[in-house]
């Protein structure tokens, strides 16, 4: 022991470690190796590979690799660092070797240290990675936290369409002008907006569990290479039904090794689908801003619910706060998409080696996502749509002019448009003006139907 540091020895020699930490030797190197940006994994990748180790250990003594004590140590170890206890000693930082040996061998040491402690010795390599290797264990703690961090946000994502839903039945009847090109078009209703983007988030549940059952394919069995070297027959089978009795997951074993260690694609497919719902969100959140621009030299087609001052210098002035943080949050994951897309292609023959960013980005994109759905949906809830202003938005549409085309043409209905912009007239005051009722073009009975809000917004 020097100082506040002790000595601990691994292949590569002898390696000060702080005192009162519970890594050793290889932890500490991969500590002063990658000083780069100050952020470990998150807790809950180091907590699914804690997960495996437990797993792992139980077939292990099962198949008489380890013994009965041995197992009963390690499951108990791996416990208390799911309870969260010793989270703060993960500190190797994301950007590391890309295997994840490092954090794998970080979880192997802390959880033979605790061990230790309650009196059983269990090597680091030898014991607790027993019958695995970074190179199939770390993969497989991407997929396991990625897999149990998915329900949250499939439920979030539920809230949001639920909140959407609600709000399109509460405003089924309430006529706006359409827009297209941020140009006024044919009428619609603020539900049918609403009930669009109820279908987008939707649609995101349907493409992140159509992913999932790929994801739930894990590499545990494969080794150094996927072809099993150093591990006992049953092995995989074994290990993987505990992670599925434990977690109630229907994790199973990779049909393809060398794929599920050489490749990621099945996680850069899962980033695809939450990217695709950052985009659908962009146009959800956008549209809300533009329709509760105000409130008087915007749309004002709707308010949302004043949740905090908008401005240091102008009194009063209230900003769309939670759309503009869910945006901000949709900029994240397409970033972290692009980053785990680059990653993805990163495999070198048997192995990817840009796992640990892949992990830190999707898991990330998961959670930030998961809330943002929850702080989205709230804000849905506070809408109150104003349908005056929405209608007369829609009366005072040139727009309104399509259904005439039947009965006078395209090019007549246009200049009918442009009159009657030009002259703050009514399309139907600019109709009977221009003659077309009085030529039998149309006729009055013909006029009123065809102009008719609540009827030309129903399909």
């Amino acid at each position: 022991m020097t100082g506040d540091f002790r000595i601990e020895h691994d292949s590569m020699g002898d390696v000060e470690v702080p005192a009162d930490a519970l890594w050793r030797a290889q932890t500490q190197r991969a500590v002063r190796n990658f000083p780069i940006s100050g952020r470990p994994l998150p807790p809950d990748r180091v907590h699914a590979l804690a997960r495996i180790k437990a797993a792992a250990a139980r077939t292990n003594a099962d198949l008489h690799v380890i013994s009965g004590e041995q197992r009963d140590a390690i499951v108990a170890a791996a416990g208390e660092i799911l309870d969260g206890r010793y989270d703060d000693q993960f500190p190797i930082d994301v950007f590391q070797t890309g295997s994840g040996t490092s954090t794998n061998m970080n979880v192997n040491e802390v959880i033979s240290s605790l061990t230790a402690r309650a009196g059983v010795e269990c090597h680091p390599n030898d014991v607790v990675n027993a019958s695995q290797s970074s190179n199939d264990t770390f993969p497989s703690a991407i997929h396991v936290a990625a897999v149990l961090a998915a329900p949250p946000l499939d439920e979030a994502i539920g809230v949001l369409a639920g909140s959407l839903r609600a709000k399109s039945e509460e405003y089924a009847d309430a006529v706006k002008s359409g827009r297209t090109h941020l140009m006024d078009a044919t009428p619609v209703t603020l539900g049918q907006e609403l009930g669009g983007y109820a279908a987008t988030a939707s649609y995101a549940r349907e493409r992140i569990a159509g992913v999932l059952p790929r994801v739930r394919e894990l590499a545990l069995g494969g080794t150094a290479v996927g072809t099993g070297i150093n591990t006992p027959e049953g092995f995989a089978e074994q290990t993987i039904g505990h992670l599925r009795d434990e977690t109630g997951q229907d994790f199973t074993e990779a049909a393809n090794h060398f794929e599920a260690q050489g490749t990621q694609d099945s996680l850069v497919e899962l980033s695809g689908a939450l990217k695709t719902y950052a985009v659908g969100l962009v146009k959800i959140c956008n549209d809300l801003r533009w329709m509760g621009s105000g409130p008087t030299a915007g749309l004002a087609e709707i308010r949302l619910e004043d949740l905090q001052p908008g401005s240091s210098i102008m009194p009063g002035k209230v900003n769309p706060v939670i759309p503009e943080a869910t945006l901000q949050v949709c900029a994240q994951v397409i970033g972290n998409d692009a980053a785990i897309t680059f990653a993805g292609a990163s495999g070198s023959f048997e192995l990817n080696v840009m796992l640990p960013v892949i992990a830190r980005n999707l898991l990330e994109s998961i959670t930030l996502l998961t809330q943002a759905s929850r702080l989205l949906a709230a804000c849905v809830d506070g809408i109150t749509g104003d349908r005056d202003r929405m209608r007369a938005y829609a009366e005072s549409s040139p727009s309104i002019v399509t259904p005439l085309n039947h009965h006078i043409g395209y090019e007549a209905a246009a200049k009918v448009a442009k009159q009657a912009l030009a002259q703050g007239a009514t399309i139907r005051e600019t109709v009977v003006e221009l003659g077309h009722v009085e030529r039998g073009e149309i006729t009055e009975e013909q006029l009123d139907p065809a102009l008719d809000l609540d009827r030309r917004t129903q399909p």
